[in-house]
């Protein structure tokens, strides 16, 4: 999703990182989603869980990526390419990729990298950009002309394609969760005496899939503000409100948004993704256990949504990019923990 200055949202609670060390909050690192001990004894609860879906997403190799040819958007095709040929430490003496940066990213807003990167230091934090281009997967490898190689291999297509940033572009994905319950208030099952669990879900106007809100980390923000910031701008359209409305709603969101479980941090098989530019996330689970945390809030589809609504989630469900496995993560862990409750 498109990057924004985010300049007009007023001043985030949590302070933007504007040294030279990460501009990107790492989970933990201010205490943002750890503030209580049940928190803390959560974390440690889910530990099994979150570790066996991140060895799941590690392990993916591209394929979305890989079979998203034509590119999105009326881009060329991508030069095929065998899984056998994706490690960069393979030699493939025949792999001349097209190079293709999309016109919109070309035009040069505020979020796009500029064309000549000979002199960004790559791996490191930019301060004179106030950009994070460390990636979650560790140091990435740079050609001669110090153009940044997806950490993951060949994808078929060089240059940035539909994203901004050379190199990582991080992003932060809110996973909004609730038991669905009747008019009663009591919980609901499905066949099999599993509740059932429900999320936030937007559909995106760029490919018309469904998804969880989330969208990039802005320039000198950290992660913590921008998943309050894009859970605001796709699930409530907070971009048509008034400053002091939307100063108001993060107010409530800081609230909402102050224990969270993060379930996934690295990088993200996504159909943008090229062999210079790629999408890596951070995405935390937000989970109202009483069904009355969420309830003041009024969903409406705002920015890059076309709609958003309530989502019973099932194992399979089709959504944008590795989304399902997140949601596979957080239903895992939610109902472990709901059954070691109930159990006590």
């Amino acid at each position: 999703m498109a990057s924004r200055s985010g300049s007009d949202e007023g001043e985030p609670t949590t302070p933007k990182n504007s040294t030279g060390k990460e501009a990107a909050c790492n989970m933990g690192c201010s205490g943002s989603f750890h503030a209580d001990p049940s928190q803390r004894d959560k974390q440690v609860f889910f530990h099994a869980y979150i570790k066996d879906g991140t060895r799941v997403l590690k392990e993916r190799a591209h394929q979305n990526a890989l079979r998203a040819s034509p590119y999105q958007g009326g881009g060329p095709e991508r030069q095929e390419t065998v899984s056998s040929q994706v490690n960069w430490k393979v030699k493939h003496d025949g792999y001349y990729p097209e190079v293709y940066t999309a016109p919109a990213v070309l035009a040069g807003p505020v979020w796009a990298d500029k064309a000549d990167v000979s002199h960004v230091a790559f791996n490191a934090y930019d301060t004179g950009a106030c950009i994070d281009r460390k990636s979650y997967e560790g140091d990435y490898p740079c050609t001669p002309e110090n153009m940044p190689l997806n950490p993951r291999g060949r994808t078929g297509l060089a240059g940035r394609g539909l994203l901004g940033r050379y190199g990582p572009n991080h992003a932060a994905d809110p996973v909004l969760t609730r038991w669905r319950r009747n008019e009663g208030g009591e919980r609901e099952f499905n066949d099999i005496g599993e509740p059932i669990l429900e999320f936030v879900a937007i559909k995106r106007k760029d490919t018309g899939d469904w998804a969880i809100p989330g969208g990039m980390v802005d320039a000198g923000e950290n992660v913590s503000y921008t998943l309050k910031r894009e859970f605001g701008e796709e699930a409530m359209d907070s971009m048509a409100m008034s400053q002091p409305e939307r100063k108001k709603l993060m107010q409530e969101l800081d609230k909402v948004f102050k224990d969270g479980i993060p379930v996934y941090k690295g990088y993200v098989d996504d159909i943008r993704n090229t062999d210079n530019a790629w999408m890596e996330t951070t995405c935390v689970n937000f989970h109202d256990e009483t069904g009355t945390v969420f309830s003041k809030f009024k969903l409406k589809s705002g920015d890059d949504a076309g709609d958003v609504a309530w989502t019973a989630y099932y194992p399979g469900i089709p959504l944008y990019a590795t989304h399902n496995i997140f949601l596979d993560i957080v239903y895992k862990m939610r109902l472990a923990w709901f059954r070691h409750t109930s159990d006590r």
